[in-house]
C-alpha cells in the first residue's frame, strides 16, 4: 500500500527526525494468516496521516500463517528491509520484534500486560526504542464469565479454550478460576498450544459435556475460530470470546476491547514517529473501549433466548 508521494514535514525542534526519503516504509508484523478490519482501519489511519502531514507512506506486511513460530525470521527480515518503524499486533510479534532490533522504532497493539512479560519496564516510561497499545486484561475474563451466566443463568460448567504459551494467559486464568465459585460455575481449562491439541480438546468437552465455551484471545485460537464454532454449534455449546470475528464466524457473544479502536490509535503512534518522536517518550497508551457483540441467529440455533439487559448494552447484534 503505497500513498502518494510528497515532501515530508521537518521535525520540530528538539525531536529526532527520521533520515528523510521518497517512501516511509511501516513494517507490519502479524501471526495471522492475513489481513482483516482491524488493518483496514490501520492503514486507513495511516493514509489520512499521510495527506494531512505530506509524508508518503509505504507498508510492508509479514504474516504468520497462523503461527508464532515464523515471527522471528520475519521480524529479522523487515529489520533488514530497513523499515522506518516496525508495527507488531500482538504480544507474539511484539516480542520478536523487540529481539530483532534496538535502533529501528516498535510500536506494538497487544493482549497482556507488557510490563509483566517483559516487553517494556514501564508503562509510563517504556523506554529503549518500543511503546504502543496495551489490551491489559483487568477482570475482563471475570466478566466474559458474568455475561455467559446472565445470559445463560442454567449454565454450571464452563470450557475455557487457552493458549499456555501465550504471555499473559495464565493470569487471566486466575482469574476467571477465582470467580467461579461466587458465579456457581465450574470451569475447566482446555490447552490448546496449536491446532494438532484441538481434538483433544473436543474429546474431552464431549465427555464432560459444559454447558458453555469461553475461549481465550490468542492468534492460534483465532485463527481457527471457524473451526472451533463449528465444533462447538455441533455440540449445541454457547461460545463467549474476546473476538467480534469469533460472532461473525457463528460464535454466540464477545466481549473484550475494540480493536478497530486500539489499531487506529497505534497508527497514529506510527504518525508521531514519522514526525520525529521518539518511542521511549510516548507513554504505552491503556484500551478503555470495551464492546459486547451478540450473534441472535446462533442464539435462536441454540434455542437461547438472550435476556433484554444483556441484548440493551450490545455494540453489534448480528440477525
Amino acid at each position: 500500500m503505497i500513498l502518494d508521494q510528497v515532501p515530508q514535514p521537518k521535525a520540530q525542534s528538539g525531536e529526532v527526525a527520521l533520515q528523510p526519503a521518497q517512501v516511509a516504509r511501516i513494517g507490519y508484523l502479524s501471526p495471522r494468516s492475513g489481513p482483516s478490519q482491524i488493518d483496514e482501519a490501520f492503514g486507513q489511519c495511516l493514509h489520512e496521516f499521510g495527506r494531512v502531514q505530506g509524508q508518503a507512506i509505504a507498508i510492508e506486511y509479514r504474516w504468520g500463517g497462523g503461527s508464532a513460530e515464523r515471527l522471528p525470521d520475519l521480524a529479522a527480515e523487515l529489520v533488514r528491509l530497513k523499515v522506518d518503524v516496525l508495527f507488531a499486533d500482538s504480544m507474539p510479534a511484539a516480542l520478536a520484534a523487540k529481539n530483532a532490533t534496538k535502533t529501528i522504532p516498535i510500536v506494538f497493539a497487544v493482549g497482556g500486560h507488557p510490563v509483566s512479560t517483559g516487553l517494556v519496564p514501564s508503562l509510563a516510561r517504556p523506554g529503549g526504542n518500543i511503546t504502543g497499545m496495551a489490551l491489559i486484561f483487568l477482570d475482563v475474563g471475570v466478566k466474559r464469565l458474568e455475561l455467559i451466566k446472565e445470559a445463560i443463568p442454567r449454565v454450571s460448567r464452563v470450557g475455557v479454550l487457552w493458549n499456555p504459551t501465550q504471555p499473559g494467559q495464565g493470569t487471566l486464568l486466575k482469574e476467571i478460576q477465582g470467580a467461579a465459585s461466587s458465579l456457581q460455575v465450574q470451569v475447566h481449562p482446555l490447552e490448546a498450544r496449536g491446532p494438532k491439541d484441538f481434538e483433544g480438546a473436543f474429546s474431552w468437552m464431549i465427555r464432560w459435556r459444559p454447558g458453555a465455551l469461553l475461549v481465550f484471545d490468542d492468534p492460534v485460537l483465532v485463527e481457527q475460530r471457524r473451526r472451533i464454532v463449528d465444533f462447538a454449534f455441533q455440540q449445541g455449546l454457547p461460545t463467549i470470546s474476546g473476538m467480534r470475528s469469533f460472532v461473525h464466524a457463528g460464535g454466540l457473544m464477545a466481549y473484550g476491547p475494540s480493536l478497530g479502536d486500539m489499531s487506529r490509535r497505534a497508527a497514529l503512534y506510527v504518525g508521531k514517529i514519522l514526525q520525529g518522536a521518539h518511542p521511549a517518550d510516548l507513554p504505552v497508551e491503556k484500551s478503555t473501549r470495551f464492546e459486547l457483540a451478540i450473534n441472535l441467529k446462533t442464539a435462536k440455533s441454540l434455542r437461547l433466548d438472550i435476556p433484554e439487559s444483556v441484548l440493551v448494552r450490545a455494540d453489534e447484534v448480528v440477525q
